[in-house]
């Protein structure tokens, strides 16, 4: 019987019931269209004698609209505690009515439009990342399995003499893999003896290219690198057509976001399909050497609220063009200190990096001292520093400026300019590329002596530098103190486009932070133009 009495009230629901949404609905109607005409009335009141009519409010209004409903043409019978002189002829009346009609309409239209498309795009984009998410599991299971034939390439060709136990080495030879780059000067004769034990498919094919390049030998690993998810970071030397296939690999076979510092385009156009499918994809290109319309915009004043970060950003743009003598290291010093002072006062002001520009050309010098001193997000203690810097030393102040404007002197470029521009778009893509596995393509010109003639390396270095350590304080704030999935740096031609001066470190300490780092360069003596530190070879 309860059951029956349960049916029967859901079938008496079914019969008599209203819906909620329609009662609410109706009441909006009701609400909207009393508002409209007491509006439609006050208005046309207003434009007709210049004042809202005497007796025209909002409480008032149900009773005139009945009495439009009989007489739409009596507006004073509508009224009736308004003076009839106060009010509109019917004509303007109903043309503001109607007026505003179509406009709700119109916008009702748009809105319901709008919110259906993003939850759209929404949808479409969550379902293509569950997808890839699973399609992505089973290669990266493979490429788990990849990475051991290459550790075993590297000790076959460095201690031959052990042949005999081939099955179960390439489990085993993993953590022996980070051998020496010039262990392979003295293995070349006995590479060829190497195929013996031939085990792995991948040990016949490396030897013989590593009789190719005679000034590098250490040129045959990029051709046989797995990817730097399995191998952790190396550095690799070669010439361009060698280190273009390990580029393109390392790019493929990452599983998270991916920063790639490149002078070769075609990498750009040969990866960007398969990264797109994992996230976005972003370029990084003032000197428009790709073949896109859509480049991202990045100001380097950008996040120099912070002191430190303002720091790393002067020490940063300055490195390409930083005299290596210990004669000028007070001189470099200063500079550092006007460029971090400069961008510090131009990010908490909100000036433009033009601003920056003007400054380093000896525009408006003391401008930046009164910003510092008054204003109250900037930090202590830099207006007096800037201030002995431009004042105490006025040769030295004069030598760290032409190095600050050699530094920017690509900003006379149109493109370089425009580059340094942002919007609010590109400032949220860079934001959150990493949270989302993008790729962030940081093209640039090979410049061999940029202290003469640095172009846009100064920008390229900046923005490198400051994913990095964007990367790196990510790493800091997770649980296990690395990124999880990592973020991959592939750095091709890095010494010749961007000469990150955290280099260094970056190779000895990225692995354990979760950003494995592939650095690919023309040779041993490039690397030590460039950094005073030796890099290390994992």
């Amino acid at each position: 019987m309860e059951q029956g009495r349960q049916g029967r009230g859901r079938g008496g629901e079914r019969e008599g019931g209203i819906p909620d949404g329609l009662l609410v609905g109706l009441l909006g109607f009701l609400l909207g269209l009393t508002v409209l005409v007491w509006t439609a009335t006050g208005l046309a009141g207003l434009f007709a004698h210049g004042a809202w009519p005497t007796g025209v409010t909002f409480t008032s209004t149900p009773v005139a609209m009945r009495s439009l409903a009989s007489a739409p043409q009596d507006l004073p019978a509508a009224w009736p505690s308004t003076p009839p002189a106060e009010l509109s002829g019917y004509g303007l009346f109903w043309g503001l009515a109607i007026g505003e009609l179509m406009v709700l309409v119109v916008l009702t239209v748009f809105t319901l439009g709008t919110v259906a498309r993003w939850r759209a795009v929404r949808a479409r984009t969550s379902a293509e990342r569950h997808a890839i998410a699973r399609t992505s599991s089973e290669p990266h299971g493979r490429a788990d399995k990849t990475p051991p034939p290459a550790p075993a390439v590297e000790t076959a060709s460095e201690a031959p003499a052990p042949p005999a136990p081939a099955p179960p080495v390439p489990e085993q030879s993993v953590p022996a893999a980070p051998a020496p780059v010039p262990a392979f000067q003295p293995a070349d004769p006995a590479a060829t003896a190497a195929p013996a034990p031939a085990p792995y498919p991948h040990a016949p094919a490396v030897p013989s290219t590593a009789a190719a390049p005679v000034p590098y030998p250490p040129t045959s690993v990029p051709t046989t690198v797995p990817g730097p998810r399995g191998t952790g970071s190396r550095v690799l030397y070669g010439d361009p057509a060698t280190r273009r296939p390990s580029t393109v690999q390392a790019l493929l076979d990452a599983e998270g976001p991916v920063l790639v510092v490149t002078s070769d385009a075609s990498v750009w156009a040969e990866t960007k399909g398969a990264r797109a499918k994992l996230g976005p994809v972003l370029v990084y290109d003032p000197g428009h050497l790709c073949d896109t319309p859509s480049r991202l915009h990045w100001s380097p004043t950008a996040g120099c609220e912070d002191e430190r970060t303002a720091a790393a950003r002067a020490t940063a743009l300055l490195a390409p063009v930083r005299p290596r003598a210990l004669i000028d290291a007070a001189m470099a010093d200063t500079a550092e200190t006007l460029l971090r002072c400069w961008l510090h006062a131009a990010a908490v002001d909100g000036r433009p990096f033009r601003q920056v520009h003007r400054w380093a050309q000896g525009t408006g010098a003391h401008e930046p001292v009164r910003i510092l001193r008054t204003h109250p997000k900037a930090a202590a203690g830099l207006a007096g520093l800037l201030e002995s810097a431009l004042t105490a030393y006025p040769e030295r102040r004069d030598i760290a400026q032409q190095l600050t404007g050699r530094a920017f002197a690509a900003l006379s470029s149109v493109h370089i300019r425009e580059a340094c521009t942002p919007n609010r778009t590109d400032s949220l893509a860079l934001e959150s590329f990493v949270n989302e596995a993008g790729t962030l393509y940081v093209v640039g010109e090979p410049i061999e002596d940029p202290r003469s003639h640095p172009g846009a390396m100064p920008l390229l270095t900046a923005l490198a530098s400051d994913v990095v350590e964007h990367g790196r304080r990510m790493a800091a704030r997770s649980s296990d103190g690395r990124l999880d999935p990592p973020l991959t740096l592939v750095l091709d031609d890095v010494a010749a486009v961007a000469p990150l001066p955290v280099l260094p470190d970056l190779l000895a300490t990225g692995q354990d932070q979760g950003l494995p780092t592939l650095v690919l360069l023309r040779s041993a003596e490039q690397a030590r133009a460039r950094w005073t530190a030796p890099l290390p070879s994992h």
